[in-house]
Parts: C-alpha cells; structure tokens; sequence
C-alpha cells in the first residue's frame, strides 16, 4: 500500500518515504489532532446549535459570561441593602428581595427570606431596577456615520453585538431601539448567545424622500421606481416610504419582523445634512396610515420631531411618544399633556459628551436643540408630561461610555430620585405600551413582587447624587438580568 497524501505517492519502506513528508496528515499526532476535532465535533452536535454559535462568537469575545446562574429549583435572595422600587421618591431598608425564576416573587423583612435561597449579602449598599435607555440604536451607536453608510454589515453587526455587552455592564438592562437593523442582535441576546440588554425593537425608522431618515447621497438622486433600494434601506438601517400606501407597507415590514413599536420621522434632524431642523415631515394622513397599522398590531408609534409643528401633527394623527421635541412651545407642551404622549427626551447639552458633529450645518442645528433642552426640561415638568429619559448616542464611536453620566445630568433638573425614576418606573411605564408586542412578558423598571428580575448593585446614594452612575466599572457591584447575574464585585 503507498503513502498517498496531497497528490504524492510512495511505497512504504522505500527511500524516498523515509525522508520525503510532503505533508504530515498520516503523522500519529496530527491523526490524534483530527480525532480531538471529530469529538469536538460531535460534542457540539450533542449540545445543539446555539452552543456551537456561542463557541464561535467566544472567538469575537462576545460570548456572555455569567458571574452566577440562578441555581435551578432554589431561590436567590439579596439582603443586607437599601432599595429604589423605580417610583417612591425614597429608599427602603430593612427588606430582603426574593428571585425565582427569572422574576422577583416576593419582598420580606430582613432575614425572612426562603432558608434553602442562594444568598447575596449586597454589603449595604443601593439596589435599583436596571436601567432603561428608551432612545437607543444599538446597531448605529459605536460605528461613525460614515461607517453605518458603507462599510460591511456585518462588521457593524459585529460592533454592536460587542457594544451590547458594555451597555449591560453600565447598569442598562433595557433598551427600546428607536431605528436601526436590530433584530439578529436581538436574537442572539436572547438566546444567550451573547451578552446583552433587552431590545424593543422598532427595526426601520421609516422616512419620507428627504427626511430625516433619508440618508442617500445627492448623486444618487433621482429614485426612479425601477431602481433597487439604497444601501441604508437593503440593510434595514431606514425605509422610504411615500404616500399612505407606501407608509403602510414599510410599516408592515418592520412588524412582520418583529418590531414592539414603530418609529416613524417627523420633523428634520441633526444628524442628517438635507433636512432642515425647522422641517414639518410626512402628512398627517401618512403618519395616521403608520398608526391605524400599528395599532391592528396592538402597538404604537413613536416619532422622531423637534419642532412644534410637527409635534402636533404627529398628535394629531395618534403618535403616542414624541422622540426628542426640544423645541416645543408652550401650547405644544400643553397639548402632549392633553393627549396623554409619552415626552422621550434627552440631555442635549452640546457638551462633552454630544455626538460629533464636523459640518457647520450639523453644529448650527445641535447649537439650537440644546438651547431649547433645558427650557423642555423646565417647561415639561412644570405641565406634568409623562416623561421618560434616553441618550439617543448615535455614530459616536467611544460616546456611550457616557450613558450613565447622562442620566446623572438629569438632576440639574430634578431631584435624584426622579431623574432616576425616568429611566425606571418611568421608562418601564412607556415599554408597556407595545402590549403584546412587547418581547418581554412582565414588568421592567420597577422591584415589585412578579417583576422581572433585572437589579443592579451600586456603590452610591440615589438619596443624595446620580453622580455614581458615570462610573460603573468602579461603583457598579453587581448586574441582574432575568436572575442570572452577568456581574459581581461585591
């Protein structure tokens, strides 16, 4: 019998076989190297799909780690701590918060916890419901805009999967994903195929031709409709849509795939180039068509809009949260009350932490939302909006690092307790809003018996600063999720 290996043939105890190796396949340690892999193999046939997934994504680092599942068939218990429920302006001491099965099932006196519960002695320090970020692009926020329009998606893909695993360490549990193409993120979050924050996703921020979702360049113009989609709507970063009928399909769409509410564009943006800020955008009988779709759906539509304007018209035509919406005026602030919508603002500041702007039209229009921030802020208060807090960090790679100090500026508005409340009780009031579109069946944002069990640990005073939340590789103990604890340095 002759070695035969890569095309080469010798007869076994000639010359040329003693010291001609072509190749090594025949070698006894690559054939015990081959016998590992066909093991492995079979090992990762045995553990199914989503292991092998997971041993991939580890390559990428990636993979979640978890500090501490939650033992099957025993309770774990946090004592020794003082806790925000996510609504009462105060901190509650003497309790003990029991989990079982990915939800908090009770809230008992100091020491009645189950006997046989897996213990967590927090050391004294502050409980709060993780925090919700309701104005978040999972898939936009670490990638330059040039980036997010051109490169490989699926390196954008592999950006925000590594980007999902620091928003959960910085203390944000939750996020509704106001635009982008979020949905196999999603997935593979919840799938435990990597670590992550819940998502509600909107998928597709629809746009007219020349709104604020409209990112083509001009040298694409015109659209005739025979050409095929631009690059920013085949990926799923926008949609076009023009006219009632073209609204209700891309609105479809995005519920077709999934999406727990729909955000529709309705007013010009900072981020684009075309639109200016002062823009009224889509018809009311538009954004009316996206409504009526989502509401068959049992969901609602939140709208991209900064303008007074556009603001009543979304409201007019039954958008249920306004996206941004600094520059309000008061009968505009009045009305969102009325209506009963949700304000999901932001601290726009055009400080440190605003996302990068280079072109002198960007910067002139960030320059006018920000001063009209701390007016909404003011104003909104004072009528009573509901109101919920997000960052809306986007094409600002190395920016959120900064989502927890944003929250914390809240409280040059507000107290600590109800900054912090925006991005809980709050926030988790504006999720429930998808009804049986939301992805997650419970209550989110709050420490409440049947609640999800999503806690973080923190080495601060909510009583007294947010200041604490800028920092959570220092000051954040321990991070909760579904009861699996992702994080633990207490």
């Amino acid at each position: 019998m002759g070695l035969e290996c890569c095309g080469h043939d010798h007869a076994e105890g000639s010359p040329e076989a003693a010291w001609i190796n072509p190749c090594l396949c025949g070698s006894p340690k690559t054939q015990a190297a081959f016998a590992r892999l066909e093991a492995d193999i079979s090992r990762r046939e045995a553990l199914g799909g989503s292991a092998a997934v997971l041993g991939m994504f580890a390559g990428f680092g990636l993979a979640p780690s978890f500090a501490r599942a939650q033992t099957p068939g025993r309770p774990t218990v946090l004592t020794n701590l003082a806790f925000f429920d996510g609504n009462a302006a105060k901190m509650h001491t003497g309790r003990e918060i029991v989990v079982e099965g990915g939800r908090i099932t009770a809230i008992v006196g100091a020491g009645q916890g189950p006997q046989d519960a897996v213990r967590i002695d927090c050391g004294g320090h502050s409980v709060t419901p993780g925090l919700i970020d309701c104005h978040w692009h999972a898939t936009l926020v670490s990638v330059s805009q040039i980036a997010a329009l051109t490169q490989d998606i699926a390196l954008v893909h592999l950006i925000a999967g590594q980007e999902a695993g620091a928003t959960l360490m910085r203390g944000f549990t939750t996020v509704r994903d106001t635009g982008g193409p979020v949905f196999g993120l999603k997935m593979a979050v919840d799938r435990n195929i990597l670590a992550g924050p819940r998502i509600f996703p909107s998928g597709a921020m629809i746009s007219q031709t020349s709104g604020h979702g409209d990112f083509r360049f001009l040298n694409t113009l015109p659209r005739m409709d025979s050409d095929p989609a631009d690059y920013t709507e085949r990926t799923g970063v926008a949609a076009i849509a023009d006219g009632e009928a073209e609204v209700l399909r891309r609105t479809r769409e995005q519920l077709m795939k999934g999406a727990s509410q729909i955000k529709i564009m309705a007013g010009g943006g900072v981020s684009s180039l075309y639109d200016p800020l002062d823009t009224a955008q889509f018809l009311e009988e538009e954004m009316r068509a996206a409504v009526r779709a989502a509401a068959d759906w049992g969901t609602y539509v939140c709208s991209h809009v900064y303008t007074s304007e556009g603001i009543q018209r979304a409201l007019r035509a039954g958008v249920r949260s306004i996206e941004h919406g600094q520059l309000a005026d008061d009968a505009t602030i009045r009305m969102m009350k009325a209506e009963g919508a949700w304000w999901s603002i932001q601290p726009f500041l055009a400080d440190e932490d605003a996302n990068p702007k280079t072109d002198p039209v960007q910067i002139a229009k960030q320059e006018q939302v920000s001063i009209g921030t701390v007016r909404a802020f003011e104003k909104g208060r004072a009528e009573g909006v509901k109101m919920a807090f997000g960052t809306d960090i986007l094409m600002n790679p190395g920016g959120s690092r900064s989502q927890g100090r944003q929250l914390a500026k809240l409280t040059r508005f507000m107290s600590p307790f109800d900054a912090l409340r925006m991005a809980t009780g709050a926030a988790g009031e504006l999720l429930a809003m998808s009804g049986e579109r939301a992805p997650y069946p419970g209550k989110l944002g709050v420490i409440a018996p049947g609640a999800l069990a999503d806690l973080l640990v923190w080495d601060g005073d909510p009583a007294k600063s947010l200041d604490f939340m800028g920092d959570p590789d220092a000051n954040l103990k321990l991070v909760m999720k579904g009861g699996r604890v992702f994080k633990e340095a207490l």
